[in-house]
C-alpha cells in the first residue's frame, strides 16, 4: 500500500471519529498477545457488522483521535527468535490471511492491520475466540448470542465473496482485471465507456461498490480475471503449479511453471501448455503421418477445471497443482470432496464455491450438471487407457490419469477399478455393462471372453457390481450394475 492509499485508508477510519467494534486505534502498544487477541476479536467483529474488515492502527491516539505517529515496527519485531508476523500466523486459528501496511501520514509513521472477517468459523488466538464489545474486547464465550449469530453468519461466509483488493478507483480495478477477457468469455459485446464496463463487472459480484468511484475486488473477481495473482495476495496463492518429472517419480523436476492470470482468463492457456508436455505417439493413417497425444484433452480439461472449482480457499498455503509423469498426470486440488470418490459419476454435484461454478459455467469453462467425471470415463475407455483413479488424502484430492498399459501389465486392482467404473458409466447411460461391453472396453478378443469373467468376478468380489439377475446362470449374457444401483 503505497502512501497515497494509506492516506485514504486511514482518512475513511478517521471518519468514524471514534473506535467502534471492527476499529481499534492505538499509539505505540504493541504487545504480541494483545495483538493476538484483536486480530481474533476484529475478525469476528467484522464479520458480525458485515464489515468488510477489521483495523488495528498505531499512531493515532486514542480519544482526540489526532495522527501523532508510530514507533512500532512490526517487521522487526520478534517473538522469540520469529518474526511478529509469523507467529502471531502460527497462533491464530483458522489462520487469517491479515495484512499489515505501514506508510506515512503527514510525514508521520502509521501502522495498519487490516484483517478479514471471519469466514466458515470463527478465528481464535490460542485457545480462545474473542469479540469486542463498544470498545472492549471480550472472550466469545461470554456472550452467547453473539456467538450464536457469529457462527451463523460465518456458515454463509464464502472465500468468493471475500475482498482481494479494497478501495480501488475505476481505472485501477481496470488495470487489474483482464475485462476484455470477461466480455469475449461471455460473448457480449465490450461496453463503450468505464461505467458501463464498472456496472457490468459489479453485476457479476467481480467487484463491489466501496464509495465514490470505490470499487474493492472480490475474491472471484481476482480468481477469476486476474491479469497477474500476484496482484492479490490471497489470490496469488492459489495460482496453478505445473511440473513436469523426468521419469516416474519427483525425483528429477525438468520444469516448473505457475500461473499469472486468473482462473477463466488463463484457462485455455492452461490446457495448452499442459498438453504441448505430453509425451506423443505417431499415428500413421492411409497418406499422413500425424502426432497423437497419450491423454484425450477433454479428460484433462474437465480434471483440470473440476480442481480449479471444487477446491477449499480456507486451507492456506496450497493451491492446484498438475504434476506430470513419464506414465500418469496427477491433478490435485487442496481440500476433500463433498461426495464419496465412488460416486462421482451418479451423485448430484456439489460445490464448496458456488458462485465460482456457478460463473465457470457460464463461461463454459465447466459444467455444473454434474457429468464432467462421465466424460472423462468416456474419455479414457474409448482412449482404451487404464481407469482413472481418484485418492483423497489428509487434506487434498488427487486425480490419476494413467498412460496406456496393455492388459496383461495392469494390477489386480487397476482392472477392477475399470470394470467398476465402466458399469457406472453403462448405468448412468441406461444401459447396463456385460461381458462383451466388458471386452470392447479392455480390447478382449471374443474367444478370451473368459478373461473378462475373471476381472467381473473379482469386482463382484471386492463389492463394487453386483448382477442385474442374481439367479442368471449365464456368465456370457449376464447384466451387471454398480453396487448402488
Amino acid at each position: 500500500m503505497d502512501e497515497a492509499q494509506g492516506k485514504r485508508l486511514l482518512d475513511s477510519l478517521l471518519r468514524y471519529q471514534r473506535e467502534t467494534e471492527w476499529v481499534e486505534f492505538k499509539e505505540n502498544d504493541a504487545e504480541p498477545k494483545q495483538i493476538g487477541e484483536y486480530i481474533s476479536a476484529l475478525s469476528n467483529a467484522a464479520a458480525l457488522h458485515h464489515e468488510r474488515a477489521g483495523y488495528i492502527v498505531w499512531g493515532v491516539k486514542d480519544g482526540a483521535l489526532s495522527v501523532v505517529g508510530t514507533t512500532f515496527r512490526p517487521k522487526e519485531r520478534k517473538v522469540g527468535n520469529e518474526e511478529l508476523e509469523s507467529w502471531l500466523h502460527h497462533h491464530l486459528t483458522p489462520r487469517v490471511d491479515f495484512r499489515i501496511h505501514e506508510f506515512l501520514y503527514d510525514r508521520k509513521p502509521v501502522v495498519v492491520f487490516e484483517t478479514p472477517p471471519c469466514s466458515h468459523t470463527p478465528v481464535r488466538f490460542d485457545d480462545t475466540e474473542f469479540i469486542r464489545v463498544g470498545t472492549y474486547k471480550k472472550k466469545l464465550r461470554d456472550y452467547p448470542e453473539k456467538e450464536r449469530s457469529l457462527w451463523s453468519l460465518a456458515a454463509k461466509r464464502t472465500f468468493e465473496k471475500g475482498i482481494a483488493l479494497a478501495g480501488c478507483g475505476g481505472d485501477l480495478v481496470l488495470a487489474r482485471l483482464d475485462y476484455p477477457r470477461f466480455f469475449e468469455l461471455m460473448g457480449q459485446n465490450l461496453p463503450s465507456n468505464k461505467s458501463g464496463i464498472l456496472e457490468r463487472l459489479e453485476r457479476e459480484s467481480l467487484i463491489m461498490p466501496a464509495g465514490p468511484d470505490r470499487w474493492d475486488i472480490s475474491n472471484l473477481g481476482a480468481l477469476l480475471f486476474a491479469k497477474n495473482l500476484a496482484d492479490f495476495e490471497a489470490a496469488a496463492r492459489k495460482a496453478v503449479r505445473v511440473i513436469v518429472y523426468q521419469g516416474k517419480n519427483r525425483v528429477q523436476t525438468k520444469r516448473e511453471q505457475e500461473g499469472i492470470l486468473g482462473y477463466a482468463a488463463g484457462f485455455q492457456r492452461l490446457v495448452d501448455y499442459i498438453n504441448q508436455q505430453l509425451p506423443q505417439s505417431e499415428e500413421i493413417g492411409r497418406a499422413l503421418r500425424r502426432e497423437v497425444r497419450l491423454y484425450p484433452e477433454l479428460a484433462i480439461r474437465e480434471l483440470v477445471a473440476n480442481a480449479l472449482i471444487h477446491q477449499d480457499f480456507t486451507i492456506r498455503g496450497t493451491g492446484p497443482m498438475i504434476e506430470i509423469f513419464d506414465d500418469r498426470i496427477e491433478i490435485t486440488n487442496p481440500g476433500k470432496p463433498l461426495i464419496d470418490t465412488l460416486r462421482f459419476l451418479d451423485e448430484p454435484p456439489q460445490s464448496r464455491n458456488e458462485a465460482l461454478a456457478k460463473l465457470m459455467r457460464r463461461l463454459n469453462i465447466c459444467e455444473e450438471r454434474g457429468t464432467g467425471i462421465d466424460k472423462v470415463i468416456s474419455q479414457v475407455e474409448f482412449f482404451q487407457l487404464p481407469a482413472p483413479e481418484f485418492r483423497v488424502t489428509e487434506s487434498h484430492t488427487i486425480a490419476i490419469l494413467y498412460a496406456p498399459q496393455r492388459l496383461t501389465e495392469m494390477e489386480k486392482a487397476d482392472k477392477v477399478r475399470a470394470c467398476y467404473q465402466h458399469a457406472s458409466l453403462q448405468y448412468v447411460s441406461n444401459a447396463a455393462m456385460t461381458n462383451t461391453t466388458l471386452r470392447k472396453r479392455f480390447g478382449i478378443e471374443e474367444q478370451n471372453y473368459s478373461i473378462a469373467s475373471r476381472i467381473i468376478a473379482d469386482t463382484i468380489a471386492a463389492g463394487l457390481i453386483k448382477p442385474h439377475d442374481p439367479a442368471s446362470t449365464s456368465r456370457k449374457l449376464a447384466k451387471y450394475l454398480p453396487y448402488w444401483g
